[in-house]
């Protein structure tokens, strides 16, 4: 089945010209996520007064809703394709995402319950906008190519966008201000729905659905009934547990093992400038090799960078930029091929033209479970080795290194295996 579905689709050209037009909306995409996800709670505590716990319940609790929505918001972008293809959905959500975006980061001065629904609402709205975008933004990238060195080709290029946009979503609240970081944010989103919609290669027409209408609340069972797909989401959710624990730990490693605080934003640049600039590489290894070879190869490199973090000792800046260039670009990666591998089990399916948002959307919520589960573990894992913040006895900090280096390193070479194994058994 694999082979005839992926025959039937002969591989589509996009052009140098195109490619960019499609890979500029994941610039300000991701330009949201260092605000919302790391400089978010800090700057509410300060503006409005709100109590560090409030405001971490209510980050879990608009992450829940956001997760929960994902499958739903695919199948509607499944449905809206016959219509007017992907573009009304991100058309849609990209005045929400900025408006949430926007009102979230200028709160008036409010303080107790008003303001505690202030950052509820800005907060959910913000992330549905974020995530019906991007699922039907990934599923329009989906059916640009038929071939793996055509779908990696798309993906890098849109990751690769991506990263620049957290270095700056990162980079100018501190520089200029948040203020400034949101006109910014509004003009370069605009800028690119501008080039999607004059540039962008359209996907083909839809195809006719397969089986009965789909149920938005059911509509994730068909994709799940695949075993391709399990296999995939399995290899995924495990690899993507290993940077989710190592982002979690961060800044306590760079404070209080190394010592470096004040040096966390550069060692953030290199490792995403690294990324950006390694997308070149991982898209021309797939033109030779199967995705699932480049994968292999990105987990192991990543292993091989990564590990001697733990080993490091107070002040050593070189050493540790070295380790987050090397792991950076090992972390090109994971952005650039799994998502291509998930188009590649849509074609296998039989799916292609009629169920990537659903695909896309399921995938999306794996991926926030995986990271809501890395703070569930990498924290109380911390806290049970004898580690608090600001520790500086040399058994806490050795169990910090140990959650920081090791743990990721063994989930990465366990989710090798898994992949390996699954390469050679035809699994996707």
């Amino acid at each position: 089945m694999a082979s005839t579905a992926l025959a039937a689709a002969p591989p589509r050209l996009v052009t140098g010209r195109g490619l960019l037009a499609y890979a500029l909306l994941g610039l300000p995409l991701t330009m949201t996520a260092l605000p919302i996800n790391i400089l978010l709670p800090d700057y509410y505590a300060s503006q409005t007064g709100l109590a560090l716990t409030v405001i971490g319940l209510v980050l879990l609790a608009t992450r829940l809703v956001d997760a929960v929505a994902d499958p739903l918001l695919g199948s509607w972008v499944d449905s809206q394709k016959g219509q007017a293809g992907y573009l009304r959905p991100i058309l849609l959500a990209a005045p929400v995402l900025a408006l949430g975006f926007v009102v979230l980061f200028n709160p008036p001065r409010l303080n107790g319950a008003v303001a505690t629904l202030w950052l509820f609402s800005s907060l959910v709205a913000a992330y549905l906008g974020y995530s019906l975008a991007t699922i039907a933004y990934q599923a329009w990238g989906a059916e640009l190519a038929h071939d793996d060195a055509g779908r990696a080709r798309i993906t890098g290029a849109r990751e690769g966008a991506g990263l620049i946009g957290v270095l700056i979503g990162g980079a100018l609240p501190s520089v200029l201000g948040m203020g400034v970081l949101t006109w910014v944010f509004i003009a370069v989103l605009a800028l690119a729905l501008v080039a999607l919609v004059r540039g962008a290669p359209s996907p083909p027409k839809a195809l006719p659905r397969t089986g009965p209408p789909a149920n938005p609340f059911t509509s994730f069972v068909l994709p799940l009934a695949s075993s391709r797909l399990r296999w995939l989401l399995a290899v995924f959710a495990l690899n993507a547990l290993a940077p989710s624990i190592t982002a979690t730990v961060f800044q306590f490693f760079v404070a209080d093992r190394l010592g470096l605080a004040s040096y966390t934003g550069l060692f953030l640049s290199l490792y995403f400038l690294a990324g950006a600039a390694s997308m070149p590489l991982w898209i021309r290894l797939a033109r030779r090799y199967s995705l699932h070879v480049v994968w292999l190869i990105g987990m192991v490199a990543a292993v091989a960078a990564f590990i001697w973090a733990y080993f490091l000792d107070s002040g050593q800046m070189g050493a540790f930029s070295l380790i987050c260039v090397l792991s950076g670009i090992a972390f090109g990666a994971d952005l650039a091929i799994p998502p291509a591998l998930l188009a590649r089990v849509v074609d296998a399916n039989g799916h292609n033209g009629q169920r990537e948002g659903t695909y896309f959307g399921l995938w999306n919520f794996v991926n926030k479970l995986t990271l809501a589960l890395a703070g569930g573990i990498a924290l109380p894992l911390l806290e049970g080795l004898g580690y608090l913040r600001g520790a500086s006895a040399p058994d806490a900090l050795a169990a910090l290194a140990f959650v920081y280096a090791v743990v990721p390193c063994v989930l990465k070479l366990v989710s090798a295996g898994l992949l390996f194994t699954a390469w050679r058994q035809q699994r996707f």
